[in-house]
């Protein structure tokens, strides 16, 4: 089973907030905790990490807080996992080579470095304004293929951005 760890659960949270609320450009982390019920320790955590990645800019004062550093249409789900998680891969050995002593010889390393891209280019394809609204799964378990359709409609800023709806497939 594949997990996030929970810094990086929680930094999807709290990026998804702040693009869900786009009215009040700049949050606090004590508004940020209230809003998502986190600890405000932990949030403050991944607030910091988020800095780090550039992910989000945070303002001084006394009207100061947290905002995006850039639209969330342009926002990946990839790099806020990256930020926290590091490369994106199915195995350790496609993200790190050299770490296991049974990389010469494994058979399927070739074919886990497929399934890590493939990964990595789903994750890349689902911006952060996509997680603000509902989505849905679509396609057959059976025929191999799953997709990911996300809300149409004239407020969609993914759709407003492409010619049609983008469907990641994974």
């Amino acid at each position: 089973m594949f997990r996030l760890n929970k810094l990086t659960d929680y930094a999807i949270v709290l990026m998804t907030h702040i693009a869900h609320c786009p009215d009040a450009s700049l949050h606090t982390a004590r508004e940020l905790a209230g809003g998502t019920e986190l600890p405000l320790t932990t949030v403050g955590k991944v607030l910091r990490g988020l800095l780090d990645h550039r992910l989000v800019t945070s303002h001084r004062g006394m009207k100061g807080g947290y905002a995006l550093a850039r639209p969330a249409r342009e926002i990946s789900v990839a790099e806020i996992i990256g930020a926290f998680e590091g490369p994106i891969g199915f195995t350790e050995c496609n993200t790190t080579p050299g770490c296991c002593d049974l990389e010469p010889s494994c058979s399927v390393r070739s074919n886990s470095g497929v399934i890590g891209k493939a990964l990595q280019h789903a994750l890349e394809g689902i911006r952060l304004s996509d997680l603000t609204k509902p989505m849905r799964e679509s396609g057959s378990r059976n025929g191999g293929t799953v997709s990911i359709t996300f809300s149409s409609g004239e407020n969609n800023e993914h759709n407003q951005h492409h010619s049609r709806p983008h469907q990641p497939r994974i």
